[in-house]
């Protein structure tokens, strides 16, 4: 037998080391060349190891979430392939003098989700009746279905004590019996769930390192302001209307139009900085980030030269790039180089937020839901459709006075639609 060492290979990207998010061997395990190994973080992007030969694994550096350094050994593997040489060492095979595995770099959601849950399955009502109903006979117990007595046992109810019509005890007669004793129920509502504990790994992890960093570094202060968008979702509704193969447009599309616009005119806001060098970088184009929300957690994809864009490319390369990430197929490239972000939870998105900068941006707008108000327009009580934007700034290169003037400079085209059209 022959020991092979598979070390973690420079994977090219400047990095020291790796996190593994993911295990798909275990000592013991036979397995073949080209054989997934493992799954390694660098940054936000997922590289898969290979295996350049056959054998059993009899070692593996390290679990879940720990760090490995490039260069050092990730797996061992003991292989059968070996030719003597004339002093009795063993010469590598072909399989063992092959280069290190091809790395394929995907952008995947975390192969090990943030938060795992036991979700308990109950069988309905009407499969359990003809097997699970238990007969009162001589135990003198109530009638009822698995789901019915497990909600009695969360309640702390007595089913002895539970009147019904029926032949059985239903949910309605639980709710009944809640009705006219539930001050006399003990452990009321539902069981609480067993605590868990969960090893943060993986993107997660990444998004949890940056959060931090971002929070510590960048003094942050966030500006509101209103907007009405009453004129603007009626020309979106009459585009759509009239799109034929064109994306369906959401609102998406032309506030990153308004914030192109605006940034012409406010370019403090399109800039990168360089703290440990005290170093600002205002950006000629617009590299748009898009937080989206991904089953491993957030991702954000970049929109590149938004300013040069139309609001239906703005749309498919929204669609894209929100696909790319989800599926786990973005680049490298789509995940880097963004200038300024945008955050929007559409109809979840509340009525304010402070959204966390992206560093090393200065800003990050975050777009809040739609409302109908009642609002006086010329002393006229109106109906219109109102939506929040809020914009948080690093301090220490935007002032409050460039922050408001950016906001007033997207309103007067957001709530003049065909200004952003022409």
């Amino acid at each position: 037998m022959a020991r092979y060492e598979f070390k973690l290979p420079d994977i090219g990207e400047g990095i020291a080391e790796a996190e593994i998010v993911a295990w798909h061997v275990k000592v013991g395990d036979s397995i073949d060349e080209d054989q997934q190994l493992a799954d390694m973080m660098t940054d936000k992007a997922t590289v898969e190891m290979e295996s350049p030969v056959s054998g059993t694994v009899i070692e593996v550096a390290g679990d879940v979430g720990d760090q490995i350094a490039i260069g050092s050994v990730l797996v061992v593997i003991d292989t059968a392939d070996e030719v003597p040489l004339a002093d009795g060492a063993v010469e590598p095979t072909k399989a063992m003098e092959k280069e290190l595995p091809t790395t394929e770099v995907t952008q995947a959601a975390d192969p090990e989700p943030f938060v795992s849950s036991e979700v308990e399955t109950r069988p309905s009502e009407e499969q359990c009746l003809s097997t699970s109903l238990e007969t009162n006979g001589s135990s003198g117990k109530a009638l009822a279905s698995p789901a019915v007595r497990q909600r009695a046992r969360d309640l702390g109810i007595d089913l002895a004590q539970v009147r019904t019509n029926s032949d059985r005890i239903r949910h309605s007669d639980l709710d009944a019996y809640l009705l006219y004793n539930g001050a006399a129920v003990s452990g009321r509502g539902t069981a609480p769930r067993p605590d868990e504990t969960t090893k943060i790994v993986g993107l997660r992890r990444k998004i949890a390192e940056n959060m931090a960093e971002a929070k510590r570094r960048i003094p942050h202060f966030t500006l509101v302001e209103e907007f009405d968008v009453t004129a603007l979702e009626d020309t979106r509704a009459m585009m759509n209307r009239d799109r034929g193969e064109q994306p369906k447009l959401t609102l998406l599309p032309f506030l990153i139009t308004a914030m192109g616009r605006a940034i012409a005119e406010w370019p403090m806001l399109n800039a990168t900085f360089d703290d440990d060098a005290m170093q600002l970088t205002r950006h000629g184009a617009m590299h748009l980030g898009m937080a989206t929300q991904t089953p491993g957690g957030l991702m954000v994809p970049v929109i590149r030269n938004v300013q040069a864009m139309s609001v239906w490319q703005l749309a498919s390369e929204v669609l894209r790039l929100a696909e790319a990430a989800r599926s786990g197929k973005a680049s490298r490239d789509e995940l880097t180089g963004s200038t300024i972000t945008i955050s929007s939870l559409g109809p979840m998105g509340g009525i304010a937020s402070t959204p966390v900068i992206n560093r090393p941006e200065v800003a990050i707008i975050a777009v809040n839901k739609v409302e109908e108000k009642v609002v006086v327009v010329d002393g006229e009580i109106e109906i219109a459709k109102r939506m929040n934007l809020s914009l948080s700034c690093d301090h220490r290169v935007v002032d409050g006075w460039d922050a408001a003037n950016f906001l007033q400079a997207m309103k007067a085209l957001i709530e003049n639609p065909l200004r952003l059209l022409s």
